[in-house]
């Protein structure tokens, strides 16, 4: 029969006392644990630990696993003595596990970024049979790509939100909508918004970026010249439809992390800088496992694994036993109003970071995330 065995994720508890206060085990923990293909590093944690954020730190903290990002599905994570971790190697015929489900944040990495201007850009002017929308093989004619040279790929790249930070003091406490047209001019049409946007505390105004979703890829195979004023690119096989007033960019290699350490904050912030700004696909609320934007960026000291805990913001409500009840909410003032506390929804990790703001996946929650709600320290109590 075998012994009770702890899990790889309780032995800091036994060995490391620094980590002691911090990390608190699950009592139904199990004996051994098999690494499933889709687990994530998060969440075997989470099967063992009452805050799975903190997974990095134990896992360092036990030289036997010298990289946590090498942990295989088969593996069998125990406790063979009270002072060092076995990990019995199973098969090596399928990728290591992840600290995040990359199958679901890849599309927001290849396909999503932000930037503080896009005009100066080349755009497609036009496209083969001066039809509306281009697809795979076609031909899009563009504008501003002198000096390049045959060959080179492009991402084609659309304008499609702008986010804005605007001081809700000066203003009223509502989301906007900043939706952009084919030329990347703003619009107001709800139906055509790809993220939902919303205001952020602060003073003044600032523009924290437009974000560009990459519609497709294409190689330019005839440059300008000779009184063709444009150059031609062929659009790829597969993605989306192009059509008139899609920009054009380099397309880059291998531009965002496929590892992610989750980490607290490296500072706090004043209540109401950080908070989500954007949820997907015409929703206001998002899940586990959805993305969301967030209005703080690297000039904050945001980066990649960056943990913040997620709070819907406490209403302000009137006091009807105190004051009288008989009236419009609308003509109870400030004195006669209670704020009630924040509520705590879940956890989110940044995995792509600009510099005015990022994206984060759901790591966890119990509810859902809307716009306007409030990011704490990953630990927060309020």
């Amino acid at each position: 029969m075998l012994k009770r065995l702890l899990p790889v994720c309780a032995v800091a508890l036994l060995t490391v006392g620094s980590y002691a206060a911090a990390v608190e085990t699950r009592g139904d923990h199990p004996d051994t644990y098999v690494v499933k293909k889709g687990d994530t590093l998060w969440d075997i944690a989470g099967k063992f630990l009452k805050r799975p954020w903190l997974w990095p730190e134990i896992w360092q903290a036990n030289p036997q696993v010298q990289n946590p990002h090498l942990i295989y599905p088969g593996d069998v994570l125990s406790l063979a003595y009270l002072d060092r971790v076995a990990v019995q190697e199973g098969p090596r015929g399928e990728a290591p596990v992840t600290g995040v489900p990359l199958s679901q944040v890849e599309p927001f990495l290849k396909d999503l970024r932000v930037v503080q201007e896009f005009e100066h850009l080349p755009y497609v002017v036009s496209l083969e049979e001066d039809r509306n929308h281009g697809v795979s093989g076609m031909s899009a004619y563009v504008v501003g790509l002198e000096g390049a040279q045959p060959g080179t790929r492009y991402a084609i790249v659309r304008p499609t939100v702008r986010f804005t930070w605007l001081d809700r003091t000066q203003c009223c406490d509502i989301g906007f909508k900043t939706d952009l047209d084919f030329r990347g001019v703003r619009i107001f049409a709800d139906y055509q918004e790809y993220w939902t946007t919303a205001v952020t505390p602060d003073k003044g105004y600032e523009q924290l970026g437009y974000e560009l979703r990459q519609m497709n890829t294409g190689a330019l195979t005839q440059v300008a010249g000779g009184g063709v004023e444009a150059a031609t690119v062929v659009i790829d096989q597969g993605g989306n439809e192009v059509r008139v007033g899609d920009r054009l960019i380099p397309v880059d290699a291998q531009p965002y992390d496929l590892q992610f350490f989750p980490h607290p904050p490296k500072q706090q912030f004043e209540y109401g800088r950080a908070q989500v700004i954007g949820v997907p696909d015409l929703l206001y609320h998002g899940g586990t496992r959805d993305v969301i934007a967030l209005s703080v960026g690297s000039r904050e000291g945001v980066d990649n694994g960056t943990v913040f805990s997620v709070w819907r913001v406490g209403s302000n409500v009137p006091d009807r036993v105190k004051y009288s009840n008989n009236r419009s909410e609308d003509l109870f003032g400030d004195a006669s109003r209670v704020r009630l506390p924040d509520e705590f929804v879940g956890h989110v990790m940044v995995f792509r970071t600009f510099d005015k703001m990022s994206y984060g996946l759901l790591m966890d929650g119990i509810k859902p995330t809307a716009i306007g709600y409030e990011l704490k320290h990953p630990d927060a109590m309020q």
